[in-house]
């Protein structure tokens, strides 16, 4: 019995060795192709002298603008996201504890994933002149509320689950006590849903900050973003791939670095107990 225990742990442990392999590739080779030179990436050379001329390029030159398309990407994922989840917090709040019918509940959801099936390009072709009617291309304010179009029906079904599993009796209990709403929501539902709310932020702030499609198409030098700035090295007769590559493997940091910090607010959260 031990041994087959053993035998199974094995394979498991195996198994996500290798769907662990299998994420990481892609990123351990775009970070070394950041080390590489034109020549080396273009021969497709294994072995190679690692050197920084790809990152001084895209952090000290005179034409670079990786910081702006930082500090746009930054300003914009940050703000969509507070929004998407204050709105998918009180959806998910009126939908699941406000006597909402349960047909009106399951469509919503079901469309909040439908919807999030779809391309985001091919919504382009409708808000590209509607924007450039409302003067909102080339803005802050357009790119956020795309991000808050695009990212709110999945965040919407995630919190309104959250929110699912807080027993009702509490929620009976404050009301006994004369809590209003807003405190109830404030006080009692937001300190419950606290890992969720953290997941629901991490995922919507990456899908923010790595959204590219939208991005291309309606913004321009002054509110580009970083997945932009990495397609624009992308010439018409030439293609700077150690840029690209050093780049992207800046634009990881950040990202990287929030889901690490929410990683430990979320284990915290489960492992004190959400109801204790």
């Amino acid at each position: 019995m031990k041994t087959r225990l053993v035998e199974r742990i094995s394979v498991e442990h195996v198994m996500l060795l290798l769907v662990a392999c299998f994420v990481l590739v892609p990123f351990v080779w775009i970070i070394g192709a950041s080390f590489k030179t034109q020549i080396s990436l273009l021969q497709g050379e294994m072995f190679f002298t690692p050197n920084l001329a790809s990152y001084k390029e895209v952090l000290f030159s005179k034409t670079t603008e990786f910081f702006s398309n930082s500090f746009n990407s930054l300003v914009i994922a940050a703000i969509s996201t507070l929004l998407v989840v204050v709105a998918a917090t009180l959806g998910g709040f009126a939908m699941e504890r406000m006597e909402t019918p349960r047909w009106v509940v399951h469509t919503l959801l079901g469309w909040s994933v439908i919807f999030h099936m779809i391309p985001p390009i091919t919504l382009v072709a409708a808000w590209f002149p509607l924007y450039r009617e409302l003067r909102l291309d080339n803005t802050y304010t357009g790119m956020v509320l795309a991000h808050v179009a695009l990212h709110l029906p999945m965040a919407l079904w995630l919190m309104s689950s959250f929110i699912r599993e807080v027993p009702i009796e509490l929620q009976e209990a404050a009301r006994i006590d004369g809590c209003s709403t807003p405190y109830l929501i404030w006080r009692i539902i937001v300190p419950l849903i606290a890992p969720g709310l953290a997941a629901t932020a991490i995922l919507m702030f990456i899908f923010s900050w790595n959204e590219f499609a939208v991005a291309l198409n309606i913004t321009a030098k002054q509110t580009a973003t970083v997945p932009v700035a990495i397609a624009k090295f992308a010439q018409g007769y030439e293609i700077k791939y150690g840029e690209m590559a050093a780049t992207a493997a800046l634009a990881l940091v950040p990202a990287l670095l929030f889901l690490l910090l929410g990683q430990r607010y979320i284990v915290k959260g489960l492992t004190t107990g959400a109801l204790k």
